[in-house]
């Protein structure tokens, strides 16, 4: 049963977008897929153009929304996505655009 546990533990994932991603439906699109996957947290625009996602839930779906970032499908024109791997910190429930 451990095993089972191990894998369903749940993650936060820490993802800064750069590229032409403000403006053009990327946090809703993010949004979308994130509760798609039963992920919680939030994607925010910051200053400096790029867009920042920090989602928790399973390492899997974490996975899956990054893959979703850097697909042909996420709007605009994503350039780069650098990722951080962390502990859960207890996000409230739902995904937020900020």
């Amino acid at each position: 049963m451990s095993g089972v546990a191990t894998a369903a533990a749940n993650v936060r994932m820490t993802a800064w977008v750069h590229g032409q991603v403000q403006g053009v439906g990327f946090r809703w699109f993010t949004r979308s897929v994130a509760l798609e996957l039963g992920l919680r947290g939030s994607a925010s625009n910051l200053s400096d153009g790029r867009v920042e996602v920090v989602a928790e839930g399973p390492e899997d779906g974490c996975r899956r929304l990054l893959d979703a970032l850097r697909s042909p499908q996420a709007p605009g024109r994503v350039d780069s996505v650098v990722e951080r791997w962390s502990e859960p910190k207890g996000a409230p429930p739902g995904f937020f655009e900020r």
